[in-house]
């Protein structure tokens, strides 16, 4: 295994978060199936040769198939051809019960296709398990396909014509093809089987094949090419390449196809680039890319591979795994990074940060080697030939941070011996950074990659290898950083190295230029005193190596380790002689790092002779170097699969395992890394896990410290931190971006630094401390340039689609969003004062906008105006110091114009065409710049290598800098000062003395390994940034002058964060088990989706542990019940109608939603299989397999808790106080039946807890902190048994189980115990109170539960759970088992469940804790540890196990009922509605889903028949507040989609089908309340609060039209029907209406395809002074009579409470229906006559137009604001805040 996996997409940015948990190491060795790997395969197999194809013997032919001569290769090729593919082919082997049993990890196919055909690929791959897949290429599929057994790639190639026809096709002109397939990533990546060999293969018509081959060497076709970034360059060898004539290019003439690519990330769009061939990638539409192979003229390894769609790694648990969601939720997420808030201690040195000297750095400039002085500090000034003038002081810059690691790989980070820094490349430079400072140091001169790193055991010596090749090692002394001497290896390409321990010895293991392994050893002794370095050793290996270690015990002994071989090495008599270790059935894994174990005490025997490997497949071995056998193999697996929404158990004996990338030894633990994510320590027998860490992306290196406290870890997303295991604390040390930085700008009030990346992030960093703080991502475009708005916490960036958007940095999301350009953003700026902003696009357009208005709209877009040729940088616009000329590039490459910024009014237009001698062409323009406003010039780069310094105003040239590098300029800058002149010139930072006429030269600078594309000033103009490959900051050493002329900003201001606290995106179900989670000292950036705006992403809590915020303690709000606004009786006022049972309208169907308001209020008998729960005022009892509900209605206000008896037979439940009693009601439910037995009441206040004694023969209520009340009940007839009034407020009561006649309560700092002592029919109480004692700190206690006689647990606010022995009446121990309030407490007789505040699940293991009772106070809770853990979405209010708490249901506050089971370590949500209110119900055309929106900003799709939630759409930080299904489209269901408007103006539309966001358009400026489709689908009517209807394309997101006759009141709702008008007077297809606030209706016919509105009629109802209801202003709402199209129907506030009835023909009002109530909701029947009305006084009113009858329901908790008929009248949605209840309609 590499590492070079690419980080999962989606996932969330964080932190690694570690945890302490148990774990297990499976001790089985992995199956051996498939080919043996045989040794005549390597280093590669010509197949036709092999099987002697010319004779067709062992193979097989069938159709047109012939031998002729191709011109290109120069050489005989199978021709095939037909138009039936599947008759026309080439088969090997000849017979398909024949097996070619070919093992090569790649099968390299040389093929060119037919031009106008097309042609088929067909590969039989065996697994490992022998499962035969079939895997297919072809231009004939349109997409990917995959089942079980088969799997097809679309192979598409788009011709570079505008004709449409060609597309599938090939085009004229194709080339040969270097097809190269990953027959195991192929398998593992979309099946997730393993690779065993190869069986068959079929080569299909039309094509040309020259031959095929496999091997397991990664191939390059023309290695004297660009470095490779990723992989070791292997050489391709002489019998496969193709014919390159001198002089030419190999990737001008043939294409290189790798599948699948490195990167497992795919462009959404077709990528087109220069130069390329008459191929071109295509990848489908929609909203994910198409799996397809890629033609291209370039290497496409980095640029395009299959999609694959895997769980965010932060969803991946070996033990536990998130929550589970059973439906798909879609979802942007955001976070906020934060700064570190852990100090260590400061770093002091015992040696100085000497500067590093070099005399080898060189630059070649015009051919020559210019050289630096010996004296020369580096960062080095490096100097042009020929010049003898230089400007002070020299070097004018000097380096000062790096932003950046990695580069060439990210497994190269070492610890310094006294494990006080770290070491690790940036590219071409390498950093030293001390840990505890954050100080950096460098080491420069590599001119490429640096692709190893070695330190010898003292600290001295360092040695480091690039990757170009021929690769040169350098070795440094380390503590001075002077380079000791430069050498260039025999080894082509070094990809290891490794240092004796005393640092004689030099180790390095790489390819020769013939493609094969070499390893080499060096004598390096001599090098510190002035010697050279000795070849000690050559010996070439046919085995693969991928890593390689020279004993810390013995010098002349090594190991290696790679494909299939463990070898021991040993260096004697001048020869490096190997042997293997006998794996046995190991044989054929992947192995890849190794580590020798360390020593104890210094006593090297006999653990130093042993060895640990580790492989791909999650084995790991413990080999025996003396022995040279497999001591111990063990496979770490995960005992979780997350293949579907619910998580199955997995066993330690099937499966893949966990692939592990690298690990480390200490003599106490062994440290892994994995590709899923996690760093683990484990102990040496790997028993169970330690410590793990998660981290973003696969684990690529760790490497335990010196003193084994500290472990690093580096993942292939270019992270490097590392754990502290004493304090489980993560440091995160350095972050980058994981491709080149495009473009940068700085910020000068906060001193932040704004980056664009080709890895499609946008990146701010503080420019103090070079940390990041947010981090944008987009997945579907990609950012191209970035600036900061002057004066604002705002910043602008361009992206790839065209569009321009405005970030916040206080709120971290999308402000506004411009789509006025077509092409790619190429530039991008503001006036100096933040007046303007000013973009161009790669289509010529330039855009001119108002910042001052803050939707900054735009005020002009012109078009051709900036150079579409010009290149994509965005220096190629820029405007001057004082805000009032624009420079550019264009019309043409060959001109700049300048105008004025304010007008856009041109005043100036240069042509710089000049011919170029040097290449015969006019010279263009690369790149633009102002000096300081005093001055006015105007800086030009062009083609031709110079600089022009223009008059602004003429246009004339002042002075030229000739000859300025051999590459163009890119970017150029010049001081605020006009001193100094920065310029990017291909991998080198130029500076120049602008105010020196003479022109002596500039300084060089070099450290970056690709080429620079932008430098800048700091704001304060002390320090110069620049950014390519990485970031780097340097100090300007220049002193700066009093009697400046032009004077820079002040110092920018110290970087601060916003205090806004952003929402989670995830559910927060982490569920792993730790005793303490480490909290990391530097909280992850911030992600924000860039595509939809604002962030978006599924509801959650936030989590407080490892943002540093205190620690959560409020057992009040916690433990108190908070009942709902106490409502007027539903029939207290006259009019009232109650039906009789057998003649209602309406039958109670179903609720969805759970009260997580109240406390205890679920209960659940696993052994009579009993589940009920409240919502609102309803009990509801749910049949758990079949999902039938039960419905217990009765109680007058919101029920609070529920207690189930002993027997099951009886339920009792407790509501609070209502309008209508003066007392807290209790019913006694019979469980049988279904029927209310008893009705009690006591409490004047609510009652906060219920509980039966064992024997169920009494009753306990409990009062919350208002009534303080105890009160006993006797169960045989529910009589007042005993009450007594409590001295403080009691949180929980519960009865001794073991003992009926004991009692027990918890409240402010005491436990109470009762004692019931029963004297004939009279029982008595005596109390007896123990204080908590000092010592446990605890503070109020708000849970209790007993465990084994005679203890009892009790849970404090502070998080604490402290044990008591009731027999003594005393605590004896206490552990802190949460940061927040325990608020719930479980146990058996061993076992403890707890559930607190912060939404955390935990199980214990309390089975010693009896015997510490005799130990008292002196009592440890080292006993007591945790055995897992759960994280839900909200506090957890109660909870119901099994007697063994193996499996349970737990509430939380968020209104979800969980289904946990601990054995599984799963959480299955069972009950899930609206956490708020909810605001709109709608429904699909076919009837079969309904849609549901709330103020929590959801949008939830159910099924309509079971009410299971299938579809979430979540939007953070935005109530959803209106939605609209559209109509039925043509039959079509895949083009449902739906439309809501959220509180900020937005609109967005949702495609259910496709379960994505299609469109975002703000139609509105402020919230908007109503939404609607046209009867069409194809148009969008919406409302907003300020009384505006805006008419919006529901596919382009215009808005061409806004009504605002309504202006001044908010839009209540908006009704459409389809009506031919002409029968009113109008034209039209539509007719809609509109109801105000101010009791309007406007009623309108519309035709909107030819865009005609004309209004039908206008009415006003009268309005009386005092309307409201119970707080809520009763709404305006009109609606079409579905039954009569001429009628419309109204409800408002008005002098009399009624629906008025109008007449759209008649125009007046025909009939009146009188109402008890104001109506807050209304609906019609559209199959029958009836009409649904809500009323605040939690009524439901059902009437008959027809007859004039009505009926009324009760069943909600609060006003009935919402009431929905579905389309075919079957069922009637009525809401109250967030119940949704489901009513069946009687047949009438």
């Amino acid at each position: 295994m590499t590492a070079e996996v690419a980080p999962l997409s989606g996932s969330r940015c964080q932190a690694p978060r570690c945890m302490s948990r148990a774990g297990r190491a499976d001790a089985k060795a992995g199956s051996s199936s498939g080919a043996m790997a045989r040794a005549w395969q390597h280093p590669f197999l010509n197949v036709f040769r092999h099987f002697r194809v010319e004779e067709w013997k062992r193979s097989a032919k069938q159709g047109d198939v012939a031998v002729v001569t191709d011109k290109t290769l120069k050489g005989a090729v199978y021709r095939i051809r037909g138009s039936v593919s599947a008759a026309n082919y080439i088969q090997l082997p000849k017979n398909s019960t024949q097996s070619l049993g070919l093992t090569g990890r790649y099968l390299y196919v040389l093929f060119r296709p037919l031009p106008n055909k097309h042609f088929v690929i067909h590969l039989d791959v065996s697994t490992e398990d022998n499962q035969v897949i079939r895997v297919s290429f072809s231009n004939l599929f349109k997409e990917f396909k995959s089942t079980a057994t088969r799997l097809q790639f679309p192979f598409v190639l788009e011709a570079r014509t505008p004709q449409r026809d060609l597309v599938g096709l090939v085009p004229h002109g194709a080339r040969w093809t270097f097809l190269q397939l990953d027959l195991q990533d192929i398998l593992l990546v979309y099946l997730n089987r393993r690779y065993g060999h190869l069986k068959s293969v079929r080569l299909c018509a039309s094509l040309l094949v020259r031959n095929l081959y496999t091997s397991d060497l990664c191939f390059e076709p023309a290695f004297s090419g660009a470095p490779w970034a990723k992989l070791p360059v292997t050489p391709m060898p002489r019998e496969m390449a193709f014919p390159v004539p001198k002089g030419e290019s190999w990737h001008d003439r043939y294409v290189h196809v790798r599948f699948p690519s490195d990167s497992l990330k795919v462009p959404s769009k077709p990528m087109e680039k220069s130069g390329s061939p008459p191929e071109a990638v295509l990848l489908g539409p929609g909203p994910h890319p198409l799996p397809c192979p890629v033609a291209s003229s370039k290497p496409v390894r980095f640029s395009v591979s299959p999609v694959v769609q895997t769980p965010s790694p932060t969803a991946q648990s070996s033990q536990a795994p998130l929550a589970p969601r059973p439906f798909p939720e879609v979802s942007l997420s955001q976070e906020r990074s934060e700064a570190s808030n852990v100090d260590g201690p400061r770093f002091h040195s015992l040696e100085p940060w000497a500067r590093v000297k070099a005399s080898d750095v060189h630059t070649a400039a015009a051919g020559t080697h210019v050289l630096t002085h010996e004296s020369t500090e580096v960062p080095v000034a490096l100097e042009d030939a020929g010049s003898c003038k230089r400007f002070l002081p020299d070097p004018i810059l000097r380096l000062k941070g790096v932003i950046g690691f990695g580069g060439h790989s990210t497994r190269q980070a070492l610890w310094t011996p006294d494990g006080t820094a770290v070491v690790y490349p940036c590219h071409a430079v390498i950093v030293v950074l001390l840990v505890d400072t954050g100080e950096q140091r460098f080491f420069l001169g590599h001119t490429d990659k640096v692709c190893a790193l070695a330190l010898d055991g003292s600290g001295s010596l360092l040695a480091s290898a690039q990757a170009r090749t021929p690769s040169v090692i350098r070795l440094w002394d380390f503590q001075t950083g002077r380079c000791l001497c430069v050498f260039q290896s025999p080894v082509h390409v070094v990809c290891s190295l490794s240092f004796s321990d005393s640092g004689a010895l030099l180790c390095g293991v790489g390819k020769d230029r013939h493609g094969r392994t070499m390893v080499v050893a060096w004598g390096t002794g001599q090098v510190g005193l002035g010697g050279e370095v000795v070849v000690l050793a050559k010996a070439h290996t046919d085995f693969d190596v991928q890593a390689f270690r020279v004993t810390f015990f013995d010098e002349t002994r090594m190991a290696s380790c790679g494909q299939g071989s463990v070898r021991l090495w040993r260096l004697r008599g001048g020869a490096l002689r190997s042997c293997p270790v006998d794996l046995g059935e190991h044989h054929v894994l992947q192995f890849t790092d190794l580590a020798f174990k360390q020593a104890r005490d210094g006593c090297p025997e006999p653990s130093a002779a042993m060895l640990f490997v580790c492989s791909r497949s999650g084995h790991i071995l413990e080999i025996d170097c003396q022995c040279m056998v497999v001591r111990h193999a063990r496979r770490l697996l995960p005992t979780q699969t997350l293949g579907g929404p619910h998580p199955q158990k997995q066993t330690f004996s099937t499966g893949p395992g966990i692939a592990i990338s690298s690990l480390s030894l200490s003599p106490a633990m062994c440290a892994v890394g994995s590709a899923d994510g996690y760093l683990r320590l484990w102990p040496l027998d790997f028993s169970s896990v330690l410590l793990e860490a998660e981290h973003e992306g696969p684990v690529s290196s760790v490497c335990v410290s010196p003193d084994g406290l500290r472990v690093l870890s580096a993942t292939s997303s270019g992270h490097l931190g590392f754990l502290d295991t004493p304090s489980r604390v993560y440091h995160m040390l350095a972050r980058s971006h994981t491709a080149p930085v495009l473009a940068l700008a700085t910020e000068q009030r906060r001193g932040q630094l704004a980056t664009v990346s080709q890895d499609r992030t946008v990146r701010i960093w503080d420019l103090a401390t070079l940390q990041q703080l947010y981090n944008f991502t987009s997945s579907e475009e990609a950012p191209c340039t970035v600036t900061f708005h002057p004066t604002r916490p705002i910043f602008f960036c361009g992206f790839s689609s065209g569009a321009v958007r405005s970030f916040s940095l206080e709120a971290a999301e999308v402000l506004v969003e411009h789509t006025c350009h077509q092409g790619a953003i190429t530039g991008l700026t503001a006036t100096p004062d933040g007046r303007l902003l000013f973009s161009s696009c790669s289509r010529g357009s330039l855009a001119q906008y108002n910042c001052a208005d803050p939707q900054w709209h735009v005020l002009r877009v012109a078009a051709d105006m900036v150079s579409p040729d010009a290149p994509a940088s965005p220096s190629t616009l820029a405007v001057s110091r004082d805000g009032r000329l624009l420079a550019f590039v264009g019309p043409s490459r060959h001109t700049v114009t300048v105008m004025g910024s304010a007008s856009l009014d041109e005043l100036l237009r240069v042509d710089i065409g000049t011919l170029d001698l040097a290449s015969g062409r006019l010279d263009s323009a690369m790149a633009v710049c102002f000096g300081p406003a005093a001055l006015g010039h105007l800086l030009v780069s062009t083609s031709s290598n110079r600089v022009m310094v223009l008059d602004a105003a003429s246009g004339r040239i002042i002075r030229e800098l000739p000859g300025v590098h051999p590459e163009p300029c890119s970017s150029l800058m010049l001081s605020e000062d006009a001193r100094f002149l920065l310029m990017a010139a291909g991998r080198a930072v130029k500076v120049w003395d602008y105010t020196t006429q003479a022109n002596p030269g500039p300084q060089v600078y070099i450290g970056h390994s690709e080429p620079v594309q932008a430098v800048t000033f700091s704001p304060d103009q002390q320090q110069v940034l620049s950014a390519g490959d990485a970031i780097f900051l340097w100090d300007i050493l220049a002193t700066t002058e009093s009697d400046q002329s032009f004077p820079g900003p002040s110092p920018a201001c110290e970087a601060g964060l916003g205090t806004g606290q952003l929402e989670d995106a995830a559910s927060r179900a982490s569920e792993l088990p730790r005793q303490q989670v480490p909290k990391p000292s530097q909280a992850s950036p911030p992600r924000l989706g860039i595509c939809a705006r604002p962030p978006e992403g599924g509801d959650g809590t936030s989590d407080t542990k490892n943002s540093g915020a205190p620690r959560t303690t409020c057992p009040a709000s916690h433990k108190a019940f908070t009942p709902a606004r106490a409502s007027r009786g539903p029939h207290s006022a006259k009019g009232t109608s109650l039906p009789p049972a057998s003649s209602e309208w309406l039958r109670l169907k179903a609720v969805v939603g759970y009260s997580g308001n109240g406390r205890a209020n679920m209960v659940w008998r696993p052994d009579t299989g009993f589940f009920a729960y409240t919502c609102g005022r309803l009990v509801v009892v749910e049949d758990l397999h079949s999902g039938a509900q039960q419905h217990w209605p009765g109680h007058p206000a919101e029920i609070s808790t529920l207690a189930l008896s002993h027997s099951a037979q009886v339920l009792a439940s407790a509501s609070g106080r209502s309008s209508t009693t003066d007392h807290c009601q209790i019913r006694v439910w019979d469980v049988s039946g279904g029927l209310c037995q008893h009705l009690i009441s006591h409490h004047s206040t609510t009652v906060l807890a219920l509980a039966f004694s064992p024997d169920d023969r009494l009753l306990v209520t409990l009062g919350d902190h208002d009534g303080c009340t105890l009160a006993l009940w006797g169960t045989a007839t529910y009589d007042l048994v005993s009450s007594t009034r409590l001295p403080e407020p009691v949180h929980g009561v519960a009865f001794n189980p073991w003992d009926a006649g004991e009692l027990t309560c918890v409240g402010q700092g005491t436990v109470t115990f009762w004692l019931l002592q029963q004297r004939g029919a009279d029982i008595s109480l005596q109390v007896h109170r123990e204080q908590i004692p000092e010592t446990v700190g605890a503070g109020e206690l708000t849970s209790l539960c007993y465990g084994a006689p005679p203890l009892l647990y009790c849970g404090t606010s502070s998080g604490q759970v402290c044990v008591w022995d009731t027999r003594a009446g005393r605590c004896f121990l206490s552990w802190e088992a949460d940061d927040g309030g325990i608020g719930l407490l479980l146990c058996s007789s061993s076992r403890l469940v707890s559930g607190s505040s912060t939404g955390r699940l935990r199980l214990w293991a309390v089975g010693p804790v009896s015997e510490l009772r005799c130990k008292g106070l002196g009592a440890r809770s080292s006993s007591v540890f945790m055995e897992r853990e759960l994280v839900l979405d909200g506090a957890v209010v109660s909870a119901s196990f099994d007697g063994s708490v193996d499996m349970g249901v737990v509430g939380t506050r968020a209104g979800t009922l969980w289904f946990i089971s601990w054995a599984e370590g799963t959480s299955t949500r069972l009950i899930s509605g609206h956490r708020s209110k909810v605001n709109e119900v709608v429904f699909g055309p076919g009837e079969s889903h309904c849609a549901t929106c709330g103020e929590d900003g959801s949008v939830r799709v159910w099924a309509l028949a079971s009410m299971e939630l299938v579809i979430q759409f979540q939007v953070l930080n935005q109530s959803c507040l209106c939605l609209t299904w559209s109509p039925r489209c043509c039959g079509r269901p895949e083009q449902q989609r739906l439309a809501a408007g959220y509180g900020d103006g937005s609109l967005r539309i949702f495609s259910v089908s496709r379960t994505a966001m299609e469109l975002k358009m703000h139609p509105h400026p402020v919230a908007l309340t109503t939404v609607t489709f046209s009867t069409d689908g194809q148009t969008v009517l919406s409302g907003d609060k300020d009384g505006l209807v805006a008419v919006s394309h529901s596919r382009t997101g215009i808005t061409f039209r806004v009504v605002s006759d309504h202006q001044g009141a908010a839009i209540s709702t908006i009704c459409v029907t389809r009506k031919e008008c002409e029968d009113l007077g109008v034209e039209g297809t539509d007719l809609w209406l509109a109801a105000s606030g101010d009791q309007r209706v406007s009623v309108w016919a519309s035709d909107w395809l030819r865009n005609r509105c004309e209004l039908v009629d206008w009415l006003s109802f009268p309005m009386p002074a005092t309307t409201e209801t119970q707080g809520h202003l009763p709404p305006s709402l009109a609606a079409f009579c579905p039954w009569d199209g001429a009628l419309l129907m109204y409800v408002g506030p008005g002098v009399d409470k009624e629906v008025i009835i109008y007449d759209l023909s008649q125009k007046q009002v025909v009939e009146k229906i009188p109402l008890p109530f104001f109506a807050m909701s209304l609906s019609l029947s559209p199959g029958t006559r009836l009409l649904a009305l809500g009323f605040a006084e939690c009524m439901l009113r059902l009437v008959d137009c027809a007859t004039g009858t009505a009926q009324d329901f009760a069943g909600h908790n609060n006003a009935v604001h919402l009431c929905r008929f579905t389309p075919s009248a079957r069922l009637l949605f009525t809401a109250a805040c967030n119940e949704i209840l489901v009513w069946e309609v009687s047949g009438r």
